[in-house]
């Protein structure tokens, strides 16, 4: 999923890193009460300041750190639901098969 939603932010990096902000306000009004969760938003806001190339390599890091990042990433809705579940699918095929 991560991938994916790196792809996206190379072809429209303003409109995704956008995207990113307008969630991670919309949550932190809804969430205002709740230090631990304002602490991730913030973190990844500073990450939204980088360049789209350095979100995208942390967003895609298969590290205890990007693992941890991509749990409460910003990114919901950037790519469309159907889509999501399209990828959820292949790769629940993929780990039966093995």
């Amino acid at each position: 999923m991560a991938r994916r939603v790196a792809e996206e932010l190379s072809r429209r990096p303003e409109e995704g890193v956008a995207f990113a902000r307008e969630n991670l306000d919309r949550w932190s009004q809804r969430n205002r009460d709740s230090p631990s969760l304002l602490r991730g938003y913030a973190e990844w806001r500073a990450l939204l300041d980088l360049p789209v190339g350095e979100v995208i390599a942390i967003l895609t890091a298969e590290t205890d750190e990007g693992q941890r990042l991509r749990q409460n990433s910003p990114f919901p809705g950037i790519i469309p639901y159907e889509e999501v579940w399209e990828i959820k699918r292949r790769e629940r095929e993929a780990q039966d098969a093995v």
